[in-house]
C-alpha cells in the first residue's frame, strides 16, 4: 500500500576529498598565468647578453627617437640607444634589487617577529614600539630618507627598500606566533624541556611559514615598484646604466613626441607586478588550510 504523502528523503552529507597544495595551485588559472609570465620575463632578463641585439650603453645619435621597427623592436631613446636591449638589462637590475631587498626585509623581520611574539612583555614592547616608529613613515618616504643618508647607488637602494619593509614582516609573524604559541604541541615542547631556540624554529616557525611565503611573494612586486620610484626620482640607479625606473624618468619628457620611450618600461613594470600578484594570490589559496578539503560528488 502506497502512502498518499511522499516520505522525505534525507540527503547524505557531502564527502570531502583532500586536495594537496600543489594540486590546488596547478588548478588555478591565475597562478599558471603568473608563473608563465614570470618564467618568460626571468628567462629573458637572465639571457639578456645573448638576446639583446645591441649594447644597452652604445649611443647612436643619428638613430635617436626612432619608433619601433625591425631594426629596433621597441624603438630608440634620445641618445639612439636600443630600448629593447635596455629593457632586458634593466629588468636584470630591477629583479635583482627586488629579490635582495625582500631577503633583507624578510629575514630580520621574521626573527624580530618570532622574538616579540614568543617572549612578549618587555621584549615585545620594545620591538613593536620601534616598528611603530618605522611605520609612522610611508615606505617610499622612509626609503628616500635612508638613501639620502647612505648615498645613491644600487646597493643603497637595496638596503633602503629592504629596511623599509621590515615592519610589515615583524607585525605579520608576531601575530601568527601569538596564536600558535598557545597550541598544545608548543606547551608540550616547553614542558618536556626543549630549548627556546628549538621551540621557536622547530615547532613555531614551520606553522607560520604559509602567510610568510605569500607576503614575501607579494612584496617582490612592491619592492620593484619602490626601487623604480627611487630611480625615477634620481635617488636609485644612476644613468647611463639601464633600469626601468631610470628609463621612465628619461622618457617622461617625450610622452608626446616619442611615447614608446616611457611606454615599454611602464608596460614591463605593470606586467611583472601583475604576474607576481597573481602568483601570490594562487599561493595564498593553495596554502590556506580551509581550502584543503573540497566536496566530492556522490557516485550513483
Amino acid at each position: 500500500m502506497t502512502s498518499r504523502f511522499p516520505i522525505p528523503t534525507r540527503k547524505a552529507p557531502p564527502r570531502y576529498a583532500y586536495a594537496p597544495p600543489r594540486r590546488r595551485m596547478w588548478r588555478n588559472n591565475g597562478t599558471l598565468a603568473g608563473l608563465a609570465i614570470l618564467a618568460v620575463v626571468a628567462g629573458a632578463v637572465l639571457l639578456a647578453p645573448w638576446l639583446a641585439p645591441y649594447d644597452p650603453l652604445t649611443m647612436d645619435p643619428p638613430a635617436q627617437l626612432q619608433p619601433p621597427s625591425r631594426a629596433h623592436w621597441a624603438g630608440t631613446d634620445l641618445f639612439g640607444r636600443d630600448l629593447f636591449s635596455r629593457l632586458l638589462f634593466g629588468g636584470r637590475t630591477s629583479l635583482l634589487v627586488a629579490v635582495v631587498a625582500v631577503l633583507m626585509a624578510s629575514l630580520p623581520g621574521t626573527l624580530l617577529g618570532l622574538l616579540a611574539g614568543y617572549h612578549g612583555r618587555r621584549v615585545d614592547g620594545w620591538i613593536m614600539a620601534f616598528m611603530d616608529v618605522m611605520l609612522a613613515f610611508p615606505s617610499v618616504l622612509l626609503a628616500m630618507l635612508i638613501v639620502s643618508v647612505t648615498g645613491r647607488g644600487l646597493s643603497n637602494v637595496m638596503i633602503a627598500v629592504g629596511v623599509a619593509s621590515i615592519p610589515a614582516y615583524t607585525r605579520l609573524v608576531r601575530g601568527q606566533v601569538l596564536a600558535v604559541r598557545k597550541q598544545p604541541y608548543v606547551r608540550a615542547a616547553i614542558t618536556v624541556g626543549c630549548s627556546t631556540a628549538r621551540v621557536i624554529f622547530r615547532h613555531i616557525l614551520p606553522n607560520v611559514l604559509s602567510p610568510l611565503i605569500v607576503m614575501t611573494t607579494l612584496n617582490v612586486g612592491w619592492a620593484i615598484l619602490n626601487a623604480s620610484a627611487l630611480s625615477f626620482l634620481g635617488l636609485g640607479v644612476q644613468p647611463p646604466w639601464p633600469e626601468w625606473g631610470v628609463m621612465l624618468r628619461e622618457g617622461r619628457e617625450f610622452l608626446r613626441q616619442a611615447p614608446w620611450v616611457a611606454s615599454f618600461p611602464g608596460l614591463a613594470l605593470a606586467l611583472v607586478v601583475v604576474a607576481i600578484n597573481l602568483l601570490g594570490d594562487g599561493l595564498r589559496d593553495a596554502l590556506d588550510p580551509r581550502l584543503a578539503y573540497q566536496p566530492r560528488p556522490h557516485r550513483r
